[in-house]
């Protein structure tokens, strides 16, 4: 199956600008953006990003606000947050061996920054990833990694994989099967996260009044620490 996969690999395997480097901090910015949103809308704003801030020195000495600006329309705006944290205790003590220590960095990206990054012997487990081992019963090293992302991304799909297109159907247990829904995430028009996103869009172009925005979402933003309440006008953390 391995010898398989990696042949796959070579000729359909994705060109992603982040494949090409093998520098921590651009793995990170990459991984950080990945969680929640799909490659291809990532791909742009990464391109963006690292040529804005190319190192995590530079992200690290950058205004808060500013960080938060250039994040909007990724969703999920408390990873930038996180991200110019771990870019700021980087910058100040390096990088640690135990990568979770930095914020906002759970064990799947740790995994992959040691394997990308720093080429450790170890195989990270995205979705995409634990469902071509679930459904293959395979056995697969590091050194596969990207191409089991790749085939969980493009073929081996949530609900109905595209089996005949698959270089691992031949020996695959799960061959034809078809899978039931994973329960999605709610609608985003209407919901609490789309005013979320609206308020923290409006306070992004300029202090506002309390008065002229969504309280319940300022009161949550505020509590992720995405905005500043002083004197009943909400602005974006300066620091």
């Amino acid at each position: 199956m391995r010898t398989a996969l990696l042949a796959w690999f070579e000729e359909h395997g994705r060109d992603l600008p982040w494949r090409r480097s093998r520098d921590p901090y651009a793995i990170l910015v990459s991984e950080v953006m990945l969680q929640q949103t799909q490659a291809a809308r990532v791909v742009p704003r990464y391109v963006e990003w690292v040529k804005r801030w190319p190192t995590a020195e530079a992200l690290a000495a950058v205004p808060t606000a500013d960080v938060i600006r250039a994040w909007q329309g990724l969703g999920y705006n408390r990873r930038a947050l996180n991200l110019q944290r771990a870019a700021r205790q980087v910058a100040e003590h390096g990088w640690p061996e135990d990568l979770t220590e930095l914020p906002g960095v759970g064990p799947y990206t740790a995994d992959a920054i040691a394997c990308f990054a720093f080429g450790r012997p170890v195989l990270p487990l995205d979705v995409n990833v634990a469902r071509v081992l679930e459904r293959t019963r395979g056995t697969f090293d590091h050194a596969c990694s990207q191409a089991l992302m790749d085939l969980g991304a493009t073929i081996c799909i949530a609900r109905v994989p595209r089996c005949g297109a698959c270089p691992l159907a031949a020996g695959c247990p799960s061959r034809g099967r078809r899978f039931e829904p994973l329960r999605k995430q709610g609608a985003f028009e209407g919901s609490f996260r789309q005013r979320r996103a609206r308020t923290l869009r409006l306070v992004a172009e300029g202090p506002r009044p309390l008065a002229e925005l969504d309280a319940k979402a300022v009161e949550a933003l505020a509590r992720d620490e995405l905005v500043l309440v002083e004197n009943e006008v909400v602005s974006l953390p300066s620091a």
